[in-house]
């Protein structure tokens, strides 16, 4: 059974903290309790959680305070994503694990997601792409770190359709680059087509 921890944690993480409508506002405990069904000691408890992993800020009397993404954060995230994705690329390539089938359906599937309100399944459906890769490495501490920036990077992939109309298209674009070259067995090629694709989104961020 799933407790009530649990229920709040959840939907604060994969619901609210996506919402790019979401940050920068404040969340009370009774807010969210009324939203998910719960009293408000399980949603203190799951703010609690949530402020341990530095994905929100609690403020006395004012509640949990959402924080959008810094330019520091952004750039570190896609900083470590690259020396991670890097890493999984040129291990699959040498070990000759490239799940391509798996890869495939995932690039397939995205590209059904064409709707405004398909945002957060498009971004959710890319950050599988990539950590399948990872995953598919096999080493379980790499598969555990990476899933553990999931949270900001839906967060910051959201927020990247959102600034730009051409997004979709141009994720659609660079996640295939990664698939020729992971296909073609060219390490060289899928750092680069890696790289391109995390410094197309920074920009996206960043307005540059």
């Amino acid at each position: 059974m799933v407790s009530g921890r649990d229920k709040a944690y959840a939907f604060l993480k994969e619901t609210v903290l996506p919402d790019p409508a979401a940050q920068g506002h404040f969340l009370s405990e009774q807010e969210v309790a009324d939203r998910v069904g719960v009293s408000r000691t399980p949603v203190r408890e799951a703010f609690l959680l949530l402020a341990a992993e530095d994905l929100i800020q609690l403020v006395p009397k004012r509640g949990a305070y959402i924080a959008p993404l810094s330019g520091r954060e952004i750039s570190e995230l896609m900083e470590l994503r690259g020396v991670v994705e890097s890493y999984a690329a040129e291990r699959l390539i040498r070990l000759g694990r490239v799940p391509h089938a798996e890869l495939e359906e995932l690039l397939e599937r995205q590209r059904t997601l064409v709707d405004a309100d398909q945002a957060k399944e498009f971004i959710t459906c890319d950050h599988r792409f990539h950590a399948v890769m990872v995953a598919s490495v096999g080493n379980e501490l790499l598969t555990k770190h990476y899933e553990g920036l999931r949270s900001r990077q839906i967060r910051a992939g959201i927020v990247a359709l959102h600034r730009s109309a051409g997004r979709h298209d141009d994720v659609l674009r660079e996640h295939r680059a990664i698939m020729d070259a992971l296909a073609a067995g060219d390490v060289d090629a899928a750092r680069t087509a890696i790289a391109d694709h995390l410094d197309a989104t920074l920009r996206v961020l960043l307005g540059n």
